[in-house]
């Protein structure tokens, strides 16, 4: 299984935050690939400059350390983001579908308004 994560379950993650169900947990210690998108530190670091949340220094590099994988993002990404259509309007979310499509990953997240997309999902919650 390959798993490209949402920013929230990224963070979760590295919290040890108990929202993060068993059945998540298990995947992602078990998932032949994981991935965070290049998205996750640049949404995160602009919540964080708003006073919205707070994360570890060192975000990307204690991802890479829990054995993630950085996704850069691509113009064919970028495309794709583009022409989804209209069932949620956050630009970085949608980022996070078109790359679970395009690169054929399963998207670990608690966010149900994405579940019009036609994108395989693990419930982050689960």
């Amino acid at each position: 299984m390959r798993l490209l994560v949402d920013s929230h379950v990224a963070l979760w993650w590295l919290d040890g935050h108990d929202s993060l169900g068993p059945q998540c947990s298990s995947a992602l210690e078990t998932a032949d690939e994981v991935f965070f998108s290049a998205v996750t530190p640049w949404e995160l670091g602009i919540k964080h400059l708003l006073g919205k949340l707070s994360f570890p220094d060192g975000l990307v590099d204690a991802l890479v350390e829990s054995g993630f994988v950085g996704l850069p993002i691509d113009v064919d990404h970028a495309v794709s983001a583009a022409e989804l259509a209209p069932h949620h309007r956050d630009p970085f979310d949608r980022m996070l579908v078109a790359q679970a499509v395009a690169e054929t990953l399963t998207l670990v997240t608690a966010d149900r308004t994405l579940e019009p997309y036609d994108v395989p999902i693990l419930d982050a919650r689960a």
